[in-house]
């Protein structure tokens, strides 16, 4: 299979916006091989919509569009009558393919929670099922159902699903517009630390991130990212705390500079020094497995410190990390990364991080999941 001249429907629980993560960044690059790319946002549920209502929006790229679209029967049916709501889904679905008004080609799925189940769809399309986290419901175990392919970020996840379909791991992708042309030896004055991503998590270990910023007064610590639910796109993840947790650290080191859009964050993050990675692996959805903001990272050149991460255990000239499962040895680590800068930022490790991020770029991961598709699937 190749992925051009198609028509494709991706289906994500975090809707369009200006923070983008995986299913974002695919749309993106698929639409870029020259397919027709539908975004399907997460159902509305409140009066933005009418009941039933279907809007398709342009997006700022060519040949990509986001579609809004509400239930015509009340969303609590999802969670009370679950197989009311699979029989009342395809009707809705139906309507989804009407207003595209073309043959959707490819179905491709990163919804974990099976709100808009691929079943839904026409048996007609080609249906893949990627998601990159781990099932949070038990009916979320159901979305691989139907699919043709499963990919995932991780053989943990693809473990959680019983099924006999095809299945890849395929690492997390990185946008080229992240990339590092140009290595630099050169360190900023004061250090400057780099974060970003949905800092609404419930899983983000405020303790230890305290800790760090509070012993290293002398560095600044830059959050791009949501911490505040109006600024957020990416609300499936929302902590009601988490606003609270941020102004914790609200010190005079530390710069939020709210959600931006991808052009922005690259560009800002090719001016850090080094990157932090602060998760609290038994509340975190990912069990700490892998992010993708590891490969954003990476494509600058700079040293990255993080919590464990197993994908890249076996890496320590990527990702500096603890060995334990847990952050106890955390702050050492960043003091010590910190005190030997020039060292974790040499030549020799900044082209190791961005050869390895190169070879994970959002265009070759959709030329390895052709290939693997071509050679595992066939639907004859």
């Amino acid at each position: 299979m190749k992925f051009k001249g198609k028509t494709i429907l991706i289906i994500s629980q975090q809707d369009w916006g200006k923070m983008f993560i995986s299913k974002h960044h695919y749309a993106v690059a698929l639409a870029k091989l020259g397919n027709k790319v539908y975004f399907l946002n997460s159902p509305v549920k409140d009066g933005e919509l009418k009941s039933g209502e279907i809007v398709i929006e342009p997006t700022s790229y060519d040949g990509l569009s986001v579609i809004k679209h509400r239930f015509f029967y009340p969303y609590v049916i999802k969670h009370k009558f679950k197989t009311l709501h699979n029989f009342l889904l395809k009707y809705h679905a139906r309507k989804i393919e009407q207003q595209i008004a073309q043959r959707v080609d490819v179905v491709w799925s990163f919804d974990v929670s099976d709100t808009v189940s691929l079943r839904a769809f026409s048996s007609v399309s080609f249906k893949i099922f990627m998601p990159v986290d781990e099932p949070q419901i038990p009916e979320g175990a159901h979305g691989v159902d139907t699919a043709d392919v499963l990919l995932s970020v991780t053989n943990e996840i693809i473990s959680k699903y019983h099924t006999k379909i095809p299945a890849m791991f395929v690492n997390h992708g990185v946008a080229e517009e992240f990339i590092t042309e140009q290595v630099s030896l050169a360190i900023n004055k004061p250090l400057q630390v780099g974060l970003s991503g949905n800092f609404l998590r419930p899983d983000i270990d405020w303790v230890t991130l305290n800790k760090i910023v509070t012993e290293h007064p002398d560095v600044i610590f830059n959050f791009w990212g949501a911490v505040d639910r109006k600024d957020a796109n990416l609300a499936g993840d929302v902590n009601a705390g988490s606003s609270a947790s941020a102004a914790m650290i609200d010190k005079s080191n530390v710069r939020f500079h709210g959600a931006v859009d991808p052009a922005i964050l690259a560009k800002n993050l090719k001016a850090m020094d080094c990157f932090l990675i602060c998760y609290d692996i038994a509340k975190d959805q990912s069990g700490g497995t892998n992010y993708h903001k590891v490969l954003e990272y990476m494509a600058t050149g700079k040293t990255i410190v993080a919590n464990n991460i197993t994908t890249y255990e076996s890496m320590p000239e990527l990702v500096t990390m603890p060995l334990e499962r847990n952050n106890e040895n955390l702050p050492a680590l960043f003091t010590q990364v910190i005190k030997d800068i020039d060292t974790y930022n040499s030549i020799d490790m900044q082209s190791k991080r961005i050869g390895y991020a190169m070879q994970h770029t959002y265009q070759n991961n959709i030329t390895r999941i052709e290939d693997f598709i071509t050679a595992n699937v066939n639907r004859n």
